[in-house]
């Protein structure tokens, strides 16, 4: 087979098989990315350009392959929520950057933020004024969760770093 037409018929064939795998894998596969969503990403993406311009890889080895990197996804995010070994491994832990409208220096040092961007995703929120927020949590995707100023408890920050420390 020419490898123009190889190219088109194994790319469109592969890349139907790939939506279909990533659609019955469920929606875990298409989360906000942490570091492990990164490399399934890059690994689904490397197997399908393998598949698309290597001929020496059979349109099999490359469904193969993809259902390889799908069902070791599975796999992992399963037993991370069965296992906190597992999911230490996989995920880090959300960060708090500000409590109570006071910038943490060491854990956005830590987390390689700097308040210029704290500033800004408290901004995005409709907030003015960094005294007026209770917490700023930098999540395990990269995003910044801002919690408003509204009194009560601290219930939504169970299981981030650095609140126990805080507290008085």
């Amino acid at each position: 087979m020419h490898p123009i037409v190889h190219t088109i018929v194994v790319g469109i064939i592969s890349y139907l098989v790939l939506i279909a795998i990533i659609r019955l894998s469920g929606k875990r596969t298409l989360s906000k990315w942490n570091a492990f969503d990164f490399v399934v990403t890059i690994a689904l993406g490397s197997t399908l350009s393998t598949a698309l311009v290597s001929p020496k890889v059979s349109l099999a080895q490359s469904i193969t392959a993809f259902l390889v990197i799908v069902v070791m996804q599975f796999v992992i995010t399963f037993s991370s929520v069965r296992s906190r070994a597992v999911k230490n491994l996989i995920k880090s832990q959300p960060t708090l950057l500000l409590f109570q409208g006071q910038f943490r220096q060491e854990a956005m040092a830590q987390e390689r933020v700097v308040e210029a961007e704290v500033r800004a995703a408290i901004r995005e929120n409709g907030i003015a004024d960094v005294e007026r927020v209770h917490a700023v949590v930098l999540e395990t995707d990269g995003t910044f969760s801002v919690i408003p100023d509204a009194g009560g408890s601290d219930s939504a920050l169970q299981g981030v770093a650095g609140l126990s420390s805080r507290r008085v």
